[in-house]
């Protein structure tokens, strides 16, 4: 095990918008791999960026976890009127001000045993945390709502993790044995979206999909979120080819009327 610090893990407490969230969580851990430190990258898939270093492929998608947001402390309903949410999600912003309009948000940075001390505390009544994470952690009894992901979109490829290799290199086939065939194909459109609006892992935007049967249709959800006019855009379709249905998704969510 090749452990490496990234920006995102020495800025712990700058909010991602001032440090730039795209590849802050993986940089360093490609740049290892690409120097011949390690041989695998490891990383939560929706930290990546949205394309792929030069030399490296993104070779197995395990099984994926739980997708959907949760909220910890309290459940929608049970924030009082101009209750504080803490978040450092411009897209779980968004979505819940959707629903909530009355309700406050706060930077949420830090580690997760610092996050889920949040609620209760300097008046935070509640964060968003992601199930898998919360699962992974065994502090999945901490869910106070589980957000279901077929209307609270979660951020692309939520609940994946993600390996990368260098390109021709034998690890690729030492992962074989744990790729998720599914789970890969709707990482792949996920990402193709994101690839499409040219965005990084801080753009109010997410996507789901699922397939529709083992190895059929692939069915897409996705949201693109306007900060300025506080509305959220919404877009639905299945297709049967991921980068062309991650691009639809894209064009229908910028284009406007």
């Amino acid at each position: 095990m090749v452990v490496v610090e990234t920006t995102g893990d020495r800025l712990a407490t700058a909010p991602l918008s001032e440090i730039g969230g795209q590849g802050v969580f993986a940089k360093e851990v490609q740049l290892a791999v690409l120097a011949g430190e390690a041989d695998l990258a490891v990383h939560s898939a929706k930290d990546l960026p949205s394309t792929t270093p030069d030399g490296l492929v993104l070779c197995c998608v395990p099984e994926r976890r739980d997708p959907a947001d949760a909220l910890v402390g309290r459940s929608l309903a049970g924030l009082g009127p101009g209750a504080t949410v803490a978040t450092g999600s411009p897209r779980r912003r968004a979505l819940l001000a959707e629903r909530r309009p009355d309700l406050s948000f706060v930077e949420l940075r830090g580690n997760m045993a610092a996050r889920l001390a949040t609620p209760g505390s300097n008046g935070i009544d509640a964060i968003v945390a992601a199930v898998a994470a919360l699962e992974r952690l065994g502090a999945a009894h901490l869910i106070a709502e589980r957000l279901d992901p077929s209307s609270f979109t979660p951020q692309v490829a939520q609940g994946a993790i993600a390996l990368e290799a260098r390109e021709g290199d034998a690890a690729i086939e030492l992962t074989a044995s744990i790729d998720d065939a599914s789970a890969r194909r709707c990482v792949n459109v996920e990402r193709s979206f994101l690839v499409a609006l040219g965005a990084g892992c801080t753009f109010p935007a997410g996507a789901w999909c699922t397939e529709e049967s083992p190895g059929g249709p692939l069915h897409l959800r996705a949201i693109l979120a306007d900060s300025v006019i506080g509305s959220v855009r919404r877009f639905e379709a299945s297709g049967d080819d991921a980068v062309a249905l991650g691009h639809q998704a894209a064009v229908a969510l910028t284009v406007r009327s």
